[in-house]
């Protein structure tokens, strides 16, 4: 492109179940400058996880401030800025006034599950014309929960004012100078009201779901002139907005089909990509993860994606019920002498791939410490990934590698564990926060030249036969406690 040059830098917003950050990279892939805002996150009954729209909104307002006013006269060479947030999350807010009408209900959040089940028998259906499976984390039960309960929701609509959909579609929209009202096929598609061959709303969706098709803003492809961010005499062009997850497969350069991509958080998400196929697996999402119209040419990049997502969540989940001990710390020397954990069938906010139980109860097998339950949902997270895995090899070669980013990436055994019970080795870059460097990917037009400031480490599997019978049990345990489930798919057979 043109306006980028060997000086140009590009800000990052990214925006976390925790925090909301502002980092700044060269054309080189270099970090240059960062600020995070950390944001809360309230439970406010069962199932119900929300956000304060405004103030994830300051978060990112204060952290872009503070990123560019680091660099001071740099900030100049600012050429672009890219937002990539949480996906599934959902927020109404008033079309004229930009006041936000609703919380953003994350997309943890799983209050509207007994509504979703009149919808079972179209679960197939539903996965075909959007890749996901009928579940209560994915928005078109939000958006439907909101118009159902909330009166100003209800008064903006009468109005002819309601704006609904993914957050990333309130967070630009409020960013920008224009009165711009977009969302990108990433966020879009997690609505469960996106069509992915269609490239837009789904009619028959809209009206299964009933939500009004007025009320959701337009689809765009990834890369878009979505409107100006003014910092004061400086204006910066938003020309990305994208999904976290699905920023993060970018953060070291080009896709290789051969890796399997594993990015780790509150949730754990295991990627895999398929190119511009559509691959539709029974028990896995078909997911986009960019679409570019910049070159006049359509193409989109799509991916077999398993969820977990109790990673993080189920760590923290673990620490409210010891609040006067610190798991965290002694975590990684935990995971080095614990040799025989309980084992943890693992339904934090609720059972994904391979299994889609929204309201499935978490529990042990038995009791044990602190410690052994700790490692024990470590190594839930690494069997669930392994089941996901697994259902990915039923319909194309098994990856040559895995490559592991996120918070969850800094312990050692949780990846070890990962390569030995996959039989592949796991790749975890010096830089594990993987969302920022892959925005700056796509917006510096995916160089060929992106390299690492550090070679990271490489895990070669081992020969651990104790964790693969603990595996072999979970996967019985789980199997055993599965009952019948309108919102599930077929039962897998051992």
């Amino acid at each position: 492109m043109d306006y980028i040059t060997p000086d140009s830098l590009y800000l990052c917003l990214d925006q976390g179940g925790h925090a909301s950050r502002a980092i700044l990279f060269n054309h080189e892939g270099s970090m240059v400058a960062s600020a995070f805002r950390e944001v809360k996150t309230e439970f406010p009954a069962r199932f119900c996880v929300e956000q304060d729209p405004l103030e994830v909104l300051d978060s990112i307002r204060d952290a872009m401030r503070d990123v560019l006013g680091q660099v001071g006269a740099k900030q100049k060479q600012v050429v672009s800025a890219g937002l990539a947030t949480q996906r599934s999350s959902i927020v109404c807010w008033d079309r004229q006034t930009g006041e936000p009408l609703s919380p953003i209900i994350s997309w943890q959040d799983r209050r509207n599950t007994d509504w979703l089940r009149q919808f079972s028998d179209r679960n197939e259906h539903i996965h075909k014309l959007t890749g996901l499976f009928l579940s209560p984390h994915y928005g078109a039960s939000k958006l439907r929960w909101c118009l159902e309960n909330i009166p100003e929701v209800q008064a903006a609509h009468k109005a002819g004012r309601l704006a609904m959909g993914p957050m990333s579609s309130y967070l630009a929209s409020q960013l920008v100078s224009e009165d711009n009202w977009l969302v990108d096929p990433v966020n879009a598609s997690r609505t469960q009201l996106y069509n992915l061959k269609q490239h837009d709303w789904d009619e028959e969706l809209l009206q299964l779901f009933t939500i009004p098709r007025e009320s959701l803003p337009q689809p765009v492809s990834s890369v878009y002139d979505f409107g100006h961010i003014n910092n004061g005499e400086q204006s910066i062009p938003l020309r990305l907005v994208t999904g976290d997850q699905s920023a993060a497969m970018y953060a070291y350069g080009e896709l290789q089909p051969d890796t399997a991509y594993v990015n780790t958080g509150t949730g754990a998400f295991l990627s895999r990509l398929s190119g511009p196929l559509q691959l539709y697996s029974r028990r896995l999402l078909t997911s986009i993860i960019f679409q570019d119209e910049e070159h006049k040419t359509l193409q989109n990049y799509y991916v077999l994606e398993g969820t977990v997502n109790g990673a993080g969540s189920a760590l923290e989940w673990l620490a409210k019920q010891y609040p006067d001990s610190d798991i965290y710390t002694p975590l990684p020397q935990w995971l080095e002498e614990v040799e025989v954990p309980p084992l943890f069938l693992n339904g934090v906010s609720g059972l994904g791939a391979p299994f889609w139980i929204a309201d499935f109860i978490s529990e042990f097998n038995r009791q044990g410490t602190v410690a052994e339950k700790a490692v024990s949902i470590i190594e839930s997270i690494v069997f669930l990934l392994k089941s996901s895995l697994d259902e990915m090899s039923k319909l194309s070669s098994p990856p040559e590698q895995i490559q592991v980013t996120g918070g969850l990436a800094r312990y050692e055994g949780l990846n070890q564990r990962l390569a030995d019970l996959s039989g592949l080795p796991v790749y975890v870059p010096v830089e594990c926060e993987a969302t920022s460097r892959g925005t700056a990917f796509l917006l510096a037009d995916q160089p060929h030249h992106w390299p690492e400031q550090e070679a990271g480490i490489w895990l070669e599997p081992r020969d651990n036969p104790a964790l693969q019978q603990r595996y072999q049990d979970w996967l019985a345990l789980m199997l055993q406690k599965m009952r019948r489930n309108p919102l599930q798919p077929p039962r897998i057979k051992t």
